[in-house]
């Protein structure tokens, strides 16, 4: 057996966190553990998105490597979607590739974007996957720190400007993940500056784009002056569908570069899964999705959580499925109180570590995949175990 040395590319790739802690929570059996530590939900996919799978299953068409970029249908549904959000024209068939999940579809693009060396551009935090994919396409992540209050984050446009360079790229998420981040008018106007003035791609991570709160408006990049021909959008069936096992996820964007990243991704994944685009298909075609019954569900168990952690270190999210708190609040780093919630609250939560250079201080709880009654007393249980910040600073 040959000696294994770990390749270059993997010397800056660290696992994400959410492994470890999920195969611990897995491993106790225990029904009264909270598992906010993974972006699942409990909420069901669309009804007729279910039905559709089904009646795919039989189906000779659906087992098949053809076409490489994606049935037909689906590419036309989901053009239409980002279309229908962004409020701008494009062509299904030459700038809709159909991907397996949303992030396949990022390592796609990233890959038939970058230069080795290139640098992207990403915000602190921001998901530990598009990190690693950054820097297993060659990138070199670029950290623009996101900046907390008790209002909720927003985005350091001048640290923003001053990051920009002749070998820039941008790859961002709205709403942010982990932080529940929504990039405001304003700065995505800073964002598409940059963009123009550096003359980059913007890869604009879409999965989340509808799940926003306290009725904030929907603004897509590509509907900004002059930015249609620099956005390049990702989309998945993942978290507004709530169809993760379904693995299909979408990328839209300028024919410029959408026959390069259709030559990525067939020479990466080869096809996606023909007995789910079906179901995806119906359900972005559906005159109801089911999203506005799940937004109003996610925003009260959000909400729950918030009054929970009140007096907590804790940035409200203005949208997506998870918020942050600071660990180094309890005198304590992220590993530490997540370790101690586990043993002595019977909560699961994820360090933030790998997931930008502030974001390592941070312990992610979702509450997208708890009841909100589970969600009660949840507090109680975090202050018992690491004391109130009175009795921390005392």
């Amino acid at each position: 057996m040959p000696k294994h040395v770990r390749v270059s590319r993997l010397s800056q790739v660290p696992g994400i966190g959410v492994d470890r802690m999920a195969n611990a929570a897995d491993a106790t059996h225990d029904p009264e553990l909270l598992r906010l530590e993974n972006l699942d939900t409990d909420l069901m996919p669309p009804r007729i998105a279910i039905e559709a799978t089904r009646d795919a299953i039989g189906k000779d068409e659906n087992n098949s490597y053809l076409p490489f970029l994606g049935q037909e249908a689906l590419r036309k549904a989901a053009t239409q979607r980002v279309s229908r959000v962004s409020g701008v024209e494009y062509d299904w068939r030459t700038e809709c590739v159909i991907t397996a999940g949303g992030m396949s579809g990022i390592l796609n693009c990233l890959l038939a974007m970058l230069e080795p060396g290139d640098e992207v551009i990403v915000t602190d935090p921001t998901y530990a996957g598009i990190i690693n994919r950054v820097r297993l396409a060659g990138g070199i992540p670029v950290f623009v720190p996101l900046i907390p209050s008790q209002a909720g984050w927003r985005l350091d446009i001048p640290a923003l400007e001053q990051a920009a360079s002749s070998r820039t790229r941008i790859v961002l998420i709205s709403p942010g993940m982990p932080t529940g981040h929504v990039l405001t008018q304003k700065e995505w106007e800073a964002v598409a500056h940059v963009t123009l003035k550096t003359d980059a791609w913007l890869l604009y991570d879409a999965a989340m784009e509808r799940i926003v709160y306290d009725q904030r408006p929907i603004i897509h990049p590509a509907s900004l002056p002059e930015m249609r021909e620099r956005t390049i959008t990702v989309g998945a069936a993942t978290k507004e569908l709530r169809m993760i096992g379904w693995r299909v996820g979408w990328v839209v964007g300028p024919q410029a570069i959408m026959s390069d990243i259709g030559l990525v991704s067939i020479s990466n994944v080869v096809c996606q899964t023909g007995i789910s685009m079906p179901g995806v298909t119906a359900a972005l075609n559906a005159s109801d999705d089911g999203l506005k019954d799940a937004l109003a569900i996610w925003e009260e168990r959000r909400n729950t959580l918030l009054r929970e952690f009140e007096g907590l270190p804790v940035i409200p999210p203005h949208g997506g499925w998870s918020m942050l708190m600071d660990a180094t609040a309890f005198n304590m780093t992220a590993q530490e109180v997540a370790e101690k919630l586990f043993k002595e609250a019977k909560i699961a939560a994820t360090p933030m570590v790998g997931w930008g250079t502030q974001a390592a201080k941070y312990v992610r709880f979702v509450f997208s995949n708890e009841p909100k009654e589970r969600l009660i007393g949840v507090g109680e249980k975090l202050k018992k175990a690491l004391g109130t910040l009175a009795e921390v600073k005392s």
